[in-house]
């Protein structure tokens, strides 16, 4: 049984002050992963053919108590700001529960993948966001979605080693002071061209863009557009702007599901 998990970028983020998860504005793109799951006496995954240690799909097989043959096929680069982890992961749960007639709820898959990516230490919470689709922004009092009509354009340049990120405390905290004040400041459903100038704000405050990541947003900026590196990946997304980048994508507005 094959399933669909749409990618996903994150703008902004900070730590949840409960500890589990995280609160920001991320939004799915119609590029994703596609999962393919088939019973198997061992658990063995494959990404567009080649055999791969995806730690959270493995660790969502445990969590459902399956053991099976995973083949991903990916639209997004991995490890590069697209949530391709949580798509993986996602799609997995919902496959598997399909293949192995587990009966688990749509809520429970989903909470089933956020766990084993936050295990693996690949995510804090991009499933959310694909498996519902659209917009969707958590300042800390509670999740909002809408559906943006813009067009996304993108590159990427490679990736940031997002558990190491996540693991180092120094960083972390200036992520949460600097992504709370920022979500704080933002109107209840901003515009995707002021969520991504503040996003820009953001990321620079924290000191992750790259030098090919600023010459890029400002290239875009030339233009009248708007850009922002995606969390976490050197990868600038763009909104406002036509043929400057040489990736394109809309947003999704139906999230993770059967195919």
């Amino acid at each position: 049984m094959r399933a669909f998990a749409p990618g996903s970028v994150t703008a902004v983020f900070a730590p949840a002050e409960s500890g589990d998860g995280s609160k920001g504005a991320s939004m799915a793109i119609e590029d994703g992963i596609v999962a393919d799951v088939r019973e198997a006496d061992r658990t063995e995954i494959l990404l567009d053919g080649e055999r791969t240690d995806f730690e959270p799909v493995a660790g969502v097989l445990n969590g459902l108590a399956v053991t099976a043959r995973v083949e991903l096929e990916s639209a997004i680069p991995i490890g590069c700001g697209f949530g391709a982890s949580g798509a993986a992961t996602l799609a997995t749960a919902l496959s598997a529960n399909e293949t192995f007639d587990l009966g688990r709820s749509r809520e429970d898959l989903v909470q089933a993948a956020h766990v084993a990516e936050v295990n693996a230490g690949t995510g804090l919470g991009d499933v959310f966001i694909q498996s519902a689709g659209g917009l969707m922004m958590d300042d800390g009092t509670g999740r909002r979605r809408w559906e943006p009509t813009n067009a996304i354009e993108y590159v990427s340049f490679g990736g940031v080693a997002t558990s190491e990120t996540l693991g180092d405390a120094d960083i972390m905290t200036k992520i949460e002071t600097v992504g709370g004040r920022t979500l704080d400041s933002l109107p209840g459903e901003p515009s995707l061209e002021r969520l991504t100038r503040d996003a820009w704000s953001f990321a620079r405050e924290i000191g992750l863009p790259t030098e090919r990541v600023r010459r890029t947003v400002a290239d875009v900026e030339e233009t009248g557009g708007a850009a922002s590196m995606a969390m976490l990946g050197e990868t600038v997304f763009a909104v406002g702007v036509e043929d400057v980048l040489p990736n394109r994508t809309e947003i999704s507005f139906i999230g993770a599901g059967l195919l």
